[in-house]
């Protein structure tokens, strides 16, 4: 991955390093990407971590897990200052192309898959890492239920955000999740579930506007991003490589799965 991309997450994890305002929103949001499997569920294993961030899924699995790992680009240094349980390591590397020397009980990638050059390379790769009979876990944006932002946002990234300066694009973004309270609050109050997002802004305002505005960002900021179709989903977990594959739509706009190794 390039430089200037390894920079663009970098900025955003140190820009939002200071969490502890919406943790419970991260909190809330990581159960329902694992789901079915539960934070228990990592009780007494170990469990690889592709694409940490600032580190808030490692805190959370920390009580429960044997021994957690790590692997990000460069964002070591910002998780180090958030993460201080003894269980946990954190290592700089692509998810695409890092090998351990060990194999895991738990892995999962949380909102990463669809923002590596090819999602599918980087899949078998983190898939490498997990033990026979272990768990893997992971949460992508879908190609379904996207329309607007693949033909609307990408481009508009392509030709205005991507010439931002950062500082300018955190005011954009801030600006942006400020006036999607008028049409959440309005319109999407009224039961027109066909309306695009209609599932996505009943979770919007579950949400503190702080964690809505990272999410804005998120999506403004991110160099590249794949919207994976359900077949490819299929694929990564096909029968004769999983069982008690579990692939369900997240609020009609993302996909999340799991499997359990043979």
């Amino acid at each position: 991955m390039s430089t200037d991309k390894k920079d663009n997450w970098s900025f955003q994890w140190d820009a939002f390093k200071n969490d502890a305002s919406f943790f419970e929103d991260d909190l809330f949001l990581f159960k329902q990407w694992i789901y079915p499997n539960k934070l228990e569920d990592f009780s007494g294993k170990t469990a690889l971590d592709c694409g940490y961030g600032r580190g808030q899924h490692l805190k959370m699995i920390a009580p429960y897990v044997k021994k957690a790992v790590g692997v990000d680009l460069n964002t070591a240094d910002v998780a180090r200052e958030y993460l201080k349980e003894p269980n946990i390591e954190l290592l700089s590397g692509d998810i695409a192309a890092v090998s351990l020397p060990e194999k895991f009980d738990i892995v999962y990638s949380i909102g990463v898959l669809q923002h590596t050059d090819d999602p599918s390379r980087s899949f078998v790769n983190i898939k490498s890492q997990l033990k026979k009979g272990g768990r893997l876990m992971v949460w992508v944006y879908s190609r379904e239920g996207n329309a607007l932002n693949r033909f609307l946002v990408e481009p508009m990234k392509e030709l205005v955000f991507k010439r931002l300066g950062r500082g300018a694009l955190l005011a954009v973004s801030r600006a942006v999740a400020a006036l999607l309270y008028l049409p959440v609050y309005t319109v999407y109050l009224l039961p027109l579930g066909f309306l695009p997002f209609y599932e996505y802004f009943a979770n919007f305002r579950r949400l503190t506007f702080e964690k809505n505005y990272q999410n804005v960002f998120d999506k403004l900021n991110a160099p590249q991003t794949h919207f994976i179709g359900r077949e490819t989903v299929e694929r990564w977990f096909k029968a004769d490589e999983f069982c008690d594959v579990h692939i369900s739509s997240y609020l009609g706009v993302s996909w999340r799965a799991s499997g359990t190794l043979k």
